[in-house]
This record gives structure tokens, sequence and C-alpha cells, in this order.
């Protein structure tokens, strides 16, 4: 019992911390307010020039950041039980690179929202297939292999993704680039990507018991009735469904499916860290929080220009990772 109050204890502090990450995207800026002004803008009791800041710009904003965080590390999560593999990450395996292909195909031919999302999911599901097919081998993957498939896949992404910059127009070039770095000012309405999570959320914690049996091998997970085909199966739709629709709204963001994992299983270690009914809602909620915090970074620190924010999750997740490995040698 204390080791779950521990840990329902963590859950408690990572919603806290989202909730003063959005607070605190709400409140920096070109406008800066203070915490009645942003009271009274979200209540709506002044309806000025906070009000239109912060309900037309910095919340929409902050919600898709926080969606995105979260989209990326559920994905994340998931790929590491699947394959038992510490590495596996969407931005690593090619998943980000090939729902990237599709997103800017359609915006290359400036081809409808709807058709840009289904490029997206198609994309990324074609990656994490190909990774994946081709990485099994003879019939069990090993991360040497994983990680070779990995690279050559988004190597392969990262060419055809060339390939259309260097034949796209002039004036859509820039906007291309900046969102293939990771840009939330184009992010649109938030509530599509929230949706996504909640949905995402709502499907895989009750299969958490056999996540948690999958993570400890495919032979003693079938023996205890896990249908792992079925299981497996949910994992490659719902990570590359998560990876397009935070592709989508944000561009392509590495490191946050990565990193995000392996720090709640430290900080969930001495409690629960293999529960999966507690490390994926914590890696949503850290994961969420990581990317509004990165987000009002890029907008404040060389302002008025913005950086983008995958330059700052890289530059965060980096050290972050080797630090991990230095825990962690073997």
């Amino acid at each position: 019992m204390p080791k779950r109050r521990h840990a329902l204890l963590i859950l408690l502090l990572l919603a806290l911390a989202a909730l003063a990450s959005i607070a605190a995207s709400l409140s920096v800026g070109s406008v800066r307010l203070g915490p009645s002004e942003l009271l009274q803008a979200l209540s709506g009791q002044d309806r000025g020039i906070a009000f239109e800041v912060v309900r037309s710009l910095r919340l929409p904003r902050a919600l898709a950041g926080f969606a995105c965080g979260g989209l990326l590390a559920l994905a994340g999560a998931l790929m590491q039980v699947l394959l038992k593999n510490p590495l596996a990450d969407p931005y690593v395996l090619g998943v980000s690179g090939g729902a990237s292909v599709g997103a800017l195909f359609a915006l290359l031919f400036g081809l409808p929202l709807l058709v840009l999302h289904l490029g997206a999911f198609a994309g990324a599901l074609i990656s994490m297939l190909l990774v994946f097919g081709l990485a099994h081998g003879d019939g069990s993957w090993t991360q040497t292999r994983l990680l070779l498939t990995g690279v050559v896949v988004a190597a392969g992404a990262g060419a055809v993704v060339a390939l259309m910059l260097s034949v796209a127009p002039e004036q859509q070039l820039r906007g291309m680039l900046f969102w293939l770095m990771g840009d939330l000012s184009q992010a649109g309405s938030p509530w599509p990507a929230l949706a996504v999570l909640a949905l995402g959320l709502a499907l895989v914690l009750p299969f958490a018991r056999d996540l948690g049996l999958l993570a400890r091998g495919e032979l003693p997970a079938q023996a205890l009735g896990v249908p792992v085909a079925r299981l497996r199966l949910m994992i490659y739709v719902l990570a590359s469904l998560f990876t397009a629709t935070a592709v989508n709204s944000a561009g392509s963001i590495g490191f946050v499916g990565l990193i995000v994992p392996h720090l709640v299983r430290l900080a969930l270690r001495s409690s629960a860290g293999n529960d999966q009914r507690l490390l994926l809602p914590a890696s949503v909620l850290a994961g969420g929080t990581l990317l509004v915090v990165a987000d009002a970074l890029a907008r404040t620190l060389v302002a008025p220009q913005q950086l983008p924010v995958g330059v700052l999750t890289a530059l965060i997740g980096v050290p972050a990772f080797l630090y991990l490995l230095s825990r962690q040698p073997r």
C-alpha cells in the first residue's frame, strides 16, 4: 500500500506540474500577465487585450503542445513495451519521418486537411510496418537489427523529405522547414489532438496488465493467456495514430517519446515502475509538461523571434539521455 500511495503521489505531482506549465505558458510572452490578470482573462471577466491573447492565441497553443507531448510519450512507452527495447521511439525508428512524408506530400500539393491527416497516418503506419517487419528476421527482434532497420527507414524518409523540399515553391519552403523542426504556432485547434489522446488512454489502460506481461517476453505472456498477436496489432495502429496526430499538429519533434518513459520509470522505480496502469498516464502527463515548457522557452528565449520547439526538445533530451546511459552503462 505505501508503494501504491507513493505512485499516486507522483501522478498527482505530475498533474500539478502540467497545470503549472500551462499556466506559465499562458503568462509569458510579449504581453506578460500576472496571476490575477490571467484568471480574469480565463474567466472572461476582462475582455480586453489579455482575453484575446490568452483565449485566442496562448491557450490553444499550450493545449496543443500538451496533447502532442502526451501523444509522443505514450507512443514511445508503447513501442518500448512491444519491443522490450529502451531505444524504441517514433523519431528514432523512423515513424515520425514516415508521418512527415505523408503530411508534407499533402502540404506540397495543397490537398485538403483531411487528406493531410490521412497521409500522415498512412506514412507512420507504413514506416512502422517496414521497421518491425524487416527487423523481425528469423522470427525474433534484436536490438541491433531493429535499430539498423529504423535508421535505414528514417534515412529513406529523410531523403524523400529532402526531395520534396527541393521541388517546393519558394513561398512554401520556409514554412515547411520550420514545421519539420517542430512548430506549434500553426497547430490550430487543440481539441482533435486532445480527443485522440483521451481516446488512446481509454483504449490502452484496460490492457495495462497484458502490456506489463508482454514487457517481460512474448512466450511468458502467451503462457499466461495474453493475446499477443492482437495486442501487437493494437500497438502498431495506436502508436502510428498517436505519432501521426502529433506530427499533424506540431511537425516532427524528437526525444519526447524516448526520454519521458525512461524518466517516469526512474521516478516510479521504488514504487511501481513496471506497472503500466501508472506508467502510461504518468508518461502522458510528463510528456505534455515537457513540450509545453519547451514551447514556452521557444517563444521567449530570443523574442520576438521564435525557435522551433523541436530544437528545444533535442537540447533537453540529449543531455538527459546521456545522463541515463551513464547511470546504466550496460
